[in-house]
């Protein structure tokens, strides 16, 4: 298929002077489901004391809200279409706000996962919608960008999220990580009130299960969606598969204390922060199918040298070359890919969105798992997993554009 860009459509323009707010606010939105679910990792051990199970037991409070976000976000996406996207943003975040009382005040296990549901519950409305407002309001090249910087702040949150909870927990004890989220929603909800008004002015859907399901049926069908949503998602489980894997790494195999692993989360968001910038350029330039593919290359590549790195030189210098490929190339193809599967469907944005966002969340929960489960070699499991993923997501966007 020829190099293309997005076609630009009549999507309103907001002014150059409030753009800038009105992206920082949508970025915030979709850090919320992932501040929520990292901040917990350093306190897991703390919390699994406080509440009398063990450390395996406390983790499912972690499975359980990933679940919960998926498949809520499919219920999301179109109430949206239908009811416009300020309210379900609103109500989104006071769920998530109670969910997060209630998990700080939590006495025993399940009713932390009672919390845990409620939290998700609330966090994926803000996170779906995030992506279906910038739907909303950019187009073409402005979108790509406002995808950037979405990714760039989904990306922050788990990285930077376990230093701060490590931090909260060491001086306030685990329960304070929920009352910082609280705040953080209170703090969501307030700023975008205050700059957005409802953006969704295209043609209402009908809340009708069996014409949503006909819709998502209808998405998941359309080459035009389905690929670049699924190369994407692919390449997000592979990040999710990243963090999960790193404590075993870095600390069980490679000594690292608790603070350097929370150094090196943070350190990722650089590289994703100068990737996503690096997206910004490429697309104008080179269009984004051969911008995407670029990014889908280094991902491969990055995945491929830290299989290696298992096998031949297990270090952390080799390893954190490795994982600095496979971020860039990442970080590349998250809002390009967003960007080109969302852009055909104005109309159906929030639908779009949310099967989107399932597809991502699957697939960290399978990365995830993998990144446990295939071998007890942390790094080696981590390598197979990133290599899988990429070259899977590579193949699958190259057969799009033959297709083509």
């Amino acid at each position: 298929m020829a190099d293309q860009t997005i076609a630009i459509d009549a999507a309103p323009r907001p002014e150059a002077s409030s753009t800038v707010v009105q992206i920082a606010v949508l970025a915030l939105l979709a850090a919320t489901g992932t501040l929520a679910t990292n901040i917990l990792l350093p306190s897991l051990p703390q919390m699994a004391a406080s509440l009398n199970v063990t450390s395996a037991a406390v983790t499912s409070a972690i499975t359980i809200f990933l679940a919960v976000f998926a498949l809520g976000q499919l219920v999301v996406g179109p109430i949206s279409d239908r009811y416009g996207r300020r309210w379900p943003v609103l109500i989104g975040f006071a769920v998530f706000f109670a969910g997060s009382v209630w998990c700080g005040l939590a006495t025993d296990l399940p009713g932390l996962l009672t919390g845990r549901v409620i939290q998700a519950a609330g966090a994926c409305a803000t996170s779906v919608l995030s992506r279906a407002i910038a739907r909303d309001m950019f187009s073409g090249a402005a979108l790509a960008r406002a995808m950037a910087l979405i990714m760039i702040a989904m990306a922050a949150a788990p990285g930077f999220s376990p230093l701060l909870g490590g931090a909260l927990d060491h001086y306030f004890g685990w329960r304070s990580e929920f009352v910082l989220v609280a705040a953080f929603a209170g703090l969501g909800a307030l700023a975008y009130s205050s700059v957005f008004g409802e953006t969704h002015h295209a043609t209402r859907t009908p809340l009708d299960p069996l014409a949503i399901a006909r819709n998502y049926f209808g998405l998941m069908t359309d080459r035009r969606f389905v690929v670049p949503a699924m190369t994407v998602s692919l390449i997000m489980g592979g990040l999710f598969a990243m963090f999960s894997a790193a404590p075993r790494v870095l600390i069980e195999a490679m000594q690292f204390t608790p603070i350097q692993l929370g150094l090196f989360f943070a350190g990722t968001v650089m590289i994703v922060f100068a990737a996503g910038m690096l997206a910004t350029k490429l697309a104008p330039r080179y269009g984004l199918d051969r911008s995407i593919r670029g990014g889908l290359w280094a991902a491969a590549a990055g995945g491929i040298a830290i299989l290696l790195v298992s096998l031949y030189s297990p270090s952390f210098l080799p390893f954190l070359g490795a994982m600095c490929v496979f971020l860039l190339g990442m970080g590349i193809v998250n809002p390009l890919g967003t960007a080109q599967a969302l852009s055909p469907f104005g109309d159906r944005a929030g639908a779009a969105s949310a099967l989107v966002g399932f597809f991502q969340m699957m697939s960290a929960a399978i990365g995830v798992w993998l990144a446990a489960t295939i071998s007890r070699e942390a790094l080696f499991a981590l390598g197979v997993v990133l290599t899988a993923f990429s070259l899977v997501a590579f193949g699958l966007y190259t057969l799009r554009a033959k297709a083509g």
